[in-house]
């Protein structure tokens, strides 16, 4: 073959790679990709609602993705209320954001939405990227809120408020009122892999975050985000902190009940692929004359409704709380009775023990001094650090649909 054939074959060639490299992205086999849950904190009645008012809310991504989405909540609302401003920025430090980072959220493809009362809404995507391990700030404003807010009273982290609409700037002028409470905002998703899942930890104040130190990102599940962030080979990347301070697995109090919160908390959330159930404490403390039976059924009921929406559920063990001011002995036999149920009862796809990593090996019906806050109920720090570092995390890695032979809410 002639050097002029040579060099015209090489052109062909260079040619046919460049032409397939023009072909539109629909028209190759593009990674399969679904929205994941990053950010979550169940809603809950946070006092009165105040009219024209912005908040800069500080909350920390777990999973990066592309197209983020916040899902605004009016769910203990009793009228509409509007929100004409909404922007997605990057904290730089206390309410100033990084230059050029804040920008408009849109809903339907408009810059306001008017969320009716008890109900939700989903923003546009927001086209780009956003990191794991970030601190996002989400601004809104309304101008017509009133009659009762909805949020999540104990952020454990300082977020700003002002009054006017200030959503759009990026500096932290206006924003002189500190707030340490989410206000409408319950959910932050991302689209990603399809492989790529989340895990949702339903719990009270020890999952909440009670006691860990304030804007360090220190609970529990914070923990557990890091190490899955860090996991060769894990795909479960996101995870939601759905715990309310006070909240009980039966009855509404501090939040609605683990039962009557489930669907809106945890399985309305994409990509949610295991359930962590960590509640029980506050129903056996509070001596109403629940049992271990009652606790029984209600675990039994919160795992047959996740497994029937194809999730996986890990049941954690009642940690230790003796010297707690309600604790006595009937108290701590209907904490052991329940604590043999969830280890021994094969209703759960895996247990977190974390009874066994609180307790203390001289009094095991008490939190370990090293992990106590001083309040012999919930951890400290480094409590909350040994929670997350003891959950394996291959239990997370559940497979789509029920469980084989998984128990149901009647068994």
């Amino acid at each position: 073959m002639s050097g002029r054939r040579v060099r015209l074959g090489r052109m062909i060639g260079v040619l046919l790679v460049a032409a397939v490299s023009q072909v539109p992205l629909a028209a190759q086999a593009a990674p399969a990709k679904h929205d994941v849950i990053t950010w979550g904190a169940s809603a809950d009645r946070v006092g009165e609602a105040v009219a024209d008012r912005s908040y800069r809310l500080v909350v920390r991504t777990s999973v990066g993705g592309d197209d983020l989405r916040i899902r605004l909540s009016n769910a203990f609302g009793d009228r509409p209320v509007t929100f004409d401003s909404v922007h997605a920025g990057i904290q730089r430090a206390g309410a100033a954001l990084v230059p050029g980072s804040n920008r408009r959220l849109t809903f339907a493809g408009g810059r306001s939405v008017t969320v009716p009362a008890g109900a939700t809404v989903l923003s546009d995507p927001l086209p780009g990227k956003a990191a794991a391990g970030l601190n996002l700030v989400i601004s809104l404003h309304s101008p017509d809120a009133a009659g009762p807010a909805t949020g999540h009273g104990m952020a454990m982290q300082t977020s700003y408020a002002a009054q006017g609409d200030h959503a759009a700037e990026e500096g932290a002028g206006h924003f002189t009122d500190t707030v340490g409470s989410w206000f409408y905002l319950d959910a932050v998703t991302v689209r990603t892999s399809a492989t790529t899942g989340a895990v949702a930890a339903l719990g009270d104040s020890i999952t909440d975050g009670w006691e860990s130190s304030t804007d360090l990102n220190r609970r529990w599940p914070d923990y557990l985000a890091r190490r899955l962030a860090a996991a060769p080979g894990a795909t479960v990347r996101g995870v939601a902190n759905e715990g309310i301070s006070g909240n009980k697995v039966l009855a509404d109090g501090a939040g609605r009940s683990a039962l009557n919160r489930l669907e809106r908390d945890v399985l309305s959330h994409p990509g949610v692929r295991t359930v962590l159930v960590f509640e029980g404490v506050n129903d056996i403390k509070a001596h109403t004359g629940v049992t271990a039976g009652d606790l029984v059924a209600g675990y039994r009921e919160i795992a047959a409704r996740a497994h029937a929406a194809g999730k996986c559920v890990v049941g954690a063990t009642v940690g230790p709380f003796k010297g707690w001011s309600e604790w006595d002995p009937a108290a701590e036999a209907v904490r052991q009775e329940v604590n043999a149920f969830i280890r021994d009862s094969g209703t759960f796809d895996a247990v977190a023990d974390f009874d066994r990593i609180l307790r203390s090996p001289y009094d095991p019906e008490r939190i370990m001094p090293f992990f106590d806050n001083g309040d012999h109920l919930h951890p400290n720090d480094k409590g909350m650090q040994a929670l997350a570092d003891s959950v394996d995390l291959t239990s997370l890695e559940c497979a789509a649909g029920p469980r084989a032979g998984a128990p149901t809410a009647t068994d």
